[in-house]
């Protein structure tokens, strides 16, 4: 919310312009006004970065907890290869044994449908077996 630090600095320069001194009693009192305000506006600047930050911790969590209920659960797992990130519009898609289609090494993304190349990272016996 930078439009409070904003607001309260317009705040900070009437009160200058004005020529508000300390010498009376509502004038401390205005300045007073003024520094918590000031306080308050960078305490919301700082929670608002800390909601951010868990936010997307969140968002993390929760695509991993996705992916572990999908292992656990589905029992159509078969044909599950992997999961990409496109380089093109970067958007992370499930990749079947179907996706394939005799490519081993390239698949079209769903979401842009251009053709990527797949770098494989599997140390399984099968895979060892292969290569």
């Amino acid at each position: 919310m930078a439009y409070l630090k904003e607001r309260v600095a317009y705040l900070k320069g009437l009160a200058e312009g004005m020529q508000i001194n300390d010498s009376t009693k509502e004038g401390k009192l205005l300045k007073a006004i003024i520094e918590v305000l000031d306080d308050m506006a960078l305490a919301v600047d700082d929670v608002e970065e800390v909601q951010e930050r868990l936010s997307e911790q969140i968002d993390n969590i929760d695509e991993d907890l996705a992916e572990i209920e999908r292992l656990m659960f589905d029992e159509d797992d078969e044909g599950y290869v992997g999961e990409f990130e496109c380089p093109y519009c970067n958007e992370t898609f499930t990749v079947t044994e179907d996706m394939l289609e005799g490519k081993s090494d390239k698949v079209e993304c769903p979401n842009c449908h251009k053709e990527i190349d797949v770098e494989w990272e599997c140390d399984c016996d099968e895979c060892t077996e292969q290569h």
